[in-house]
This record gives structure tokens, sequence and C-alpha cells, in this order.
């Protein structure tokens, strides 16, 4: 497929964006799966940062009510506590039907993979999930391990027994990893990968991964649009938040999942995607010009280059020599 051709499926993934109605944001198509959701999403381990559940339920509450109707989750968040404090916010009033509810498997298994899957829908208090996906994809070894372990033949099963609607990966280490895993026999619909500006000058997803997702059809999810935990990219490289937000909402992602532990947060970012207008191709190019030199060496984005951003679990994960 040609460059022009990845040009226009971007295009279209930004064309599919519906306007907000009184009390909502804007919308996208996941993907081939023809599920909208909010173009602005709700990180879970933010959540569950919030030493006060009162506050945490309070800011679920908001998100909803913001028209925030993308809710991301980890089995691993907290040892748990991010998933069961959504679940008991979602069950409140019946908002488990207003959101598309994603969260994340940590094994790589069939049993494990399972096992995470029942202790998920026990703590989000539902009885299926909208998005299922692998966490931390970020060894060159997890494409493999996932189909020799049994994980795939898990989210099958999962998916016909109406437990999960649909199945995707996440991760944040190398576009490569990435690939590798859209490139094995298994229909994703879904698709999670830091999305910023200082990504477009250092091992960029944007460029390596996002075209491949498009002509394949797979949904987009962006996150780290400030550069993960700290903001990197806000407190070291000077981009305002608006401004990078801003950035990641105009390339073809169907959501931006933002990190948010207060009120204050939630209404600059709902703001930021209420009144979203897409940036030019000149004012993008400009923003990552200037950012360049300050990218080139992925100190902005830390995720990448290292490993201070890998879960405990994955990390013991994979250094057990019993893992394979």
């Amino acid at each position: 497929m040609s460059d022009d051709s990845v040009d226009a499926l971007a295009r279209d993934v930004l064309a599919s964006q519906r306007a907000a109605d009184a009390a909502g944001l804007p919308t996208r198509v996941l993907g081939r799966t023809g599920a909208r959701v909010s173009i602005l999403g709700l990180g879970g381990w933010d959540v569950g940062s919030i030493e006060s559940d009162a506050a945490a339920m309070k800011l679920m509450h908001a998100a909803l009510d913001e028209g925030v109707t993308f809710f991301d989750n980890a089995w691993d968040y907290h040892d748990g506590r991010s998933e069961e404090l959504m679940g008991r916010a979602l069950a409140d009033g019946g908002r488990r039907q207003k959101v598309f509810l994603m969260t994340k498997n940590c094994e790589r298994d069939r049993a494990g993979s399972l096992r995470n899957l029942e202790d998920s829908l026990r703590r989000l208090r539902t009885d299926h999930v909208d998005l299922w996906q692998f966490h931390e994809i970020n060894w060159d070894e997890d494409p493999d391990w996932l189909f020799e372990a049994g994980g795939i033949a898990a989210a099958r099963e999962a998916r016909q027994a109406g437990k999960v609607r649909f199945v995707g990966f996440t991760g944040h280490k190398h576009p490569r990893i990435h690939r590798a895993l859209l490139e094995k026999d298994f229909a994703w619909d879904a698709c999670q990968m830091p999305i910023n500006v200082m990504d477009a000058s250092y091992a960029s997803f944007l460029q390596e991964v996002v075209p491949l997702c498009l002509r394949k059809g797979v949904g987009i999810v962006g996150m780290k649009g400030l550069g993960g935990q700290g903001a990197a990219i806000v407190k070291d490289a000077g981009i305002p938040a608006a401004t990078a937000y801003r950035y990641a909402l105009s390339q073809p992602v169907a959501t931006q999942v933002a990190g948010m532990s207060t009120l204050e947060e939630l209404r600059e970012n709902v703001a930021v995607a209420r009144d979203f207008v897409p940036m030019t191709a000149t004012e993008q190019a400009e923003l990552i010009t200037r950012t360049r030199g300050a990218a080139a060496s992925g100190r902005h984005e830390p995720f990448k280059t290292t490993t201070d951003f890998e879960a405990p679990h994955h990390k013991r994960q994979h250094a057990s020599p019993q893992k394979r």
C-alpha cells in the first residue's frame, strides 16, 4: 500500500470524528470494530494512585458526566485497586452501560490469562469487557511467547464466550516489537502505543507502527501524550499540556488515554478534547522541528530508554527461567 493510501486511511480516522452532543465529547471509530469511543480516554493507573476512594470515585463519575466514555485499566494496576475502584464507580447508577471498558491481561499463557480475566471481571463488576489487551508487550520474545504459551488461545476462548468483545495489545518499548506482533496470524482489533510529539524523532511508533495498523484496520489507542508518569514533555521540554494533547489528537488515534488524578486535570483535558481542532500539517511540522533536538536522544520518553516504566509483574515474569 502506498504512502498516499496510508495518508488517506489516516484522514479517514479523523473524518470519522463525530461532534459532541451538549453533554459529551467528540467520538471516533475504533478501527474496523465500528465501536465509537470518546477521543479522550481515562487512564486507570492514575485512578488507582488517588489515596482517597471517595475522590477516585468522584473523578470517574465526573469524567463520565463530561463525556469521557473510554475507560482504561489493567489487571496489575496498584495490585488490583484500580480495577476495584473502577468497578465500584461503574456499578453505581448503571454507569457500566455508558462506557467502553478496557482492561489488560498481564499473563502470556492460556491458564494465567484466563485467571487474569476472571479476576478483572470480578473486580470490575461486569460480565464482559469491551476491549481486552495483552499488557506491556515490551520484550522481543513476547510476540512468539503469546502464541507458544497459549495467550492467544485464551483470547479466542474469551471472545467466543462473550466475556471479551475485542482483543488488542499494548506496549511502549520499541516499534519493532509492535510490528512483529501485528504481523502474526491474528486479527487484532486494537493496538495501544505512545503517541506524542517527541515520538516523531525517536524510535517512532507514529512512523513505524501506525501505518501498519491503518493498513490492517486495527484501532489505534494513544498513550503517554505528555511523556508518561512525570509528564516529561511538559516539565522538561516546555511543551504546554494542551499543545501536547492537541498534537496527539491530530494523529489517527481513535482515543488518547490520559492519566488524570485531579478534577483540575480532568477539566483541562476535557477542554482540549471538546474544543479540538486538528493541527495543520504545517503546525505539526513546525512543532516537530522545534523539539527535534531535545527529542533525538529519547530522554523525554524514558519509557523507551529505561526500564523504570516496566511493571514489577512483568519484570518478574521475564526474569523467571521457567517462563517458557
